[in-house]
């Protein structure tokens, strides 16, 4: 696996806990806590849009 360095777990209420990640290639990770070997992964720009498009409220409709 790429050497990824995983920022703290960041956990909403209850156990829903996800980790954010980068490896040197630029590359960009999201995985639930405690299942790192399994990732979504992909650049740091599509990382920043999916961030800048759920604060923005477009991921409402999911709660």
């Amino acid at each position: 696996m790429t050497d990824i360095t995983w920022e703290d777990p960041f956990c909403g209420e209850g156990n829903n806990c996800f980790r954010l990640g980068t490896d040197p290639s630029g590359n960009a990770y999201i995985a639930v806590a405690g299942q790192e070997d399994t990732p979504l992964t992909d650049t740091h720009d599509a990382l920043r849009a999916l961030i800048l498009e759920i604060k923005a409220g477009k991921a409402d409709h999911l709660l």
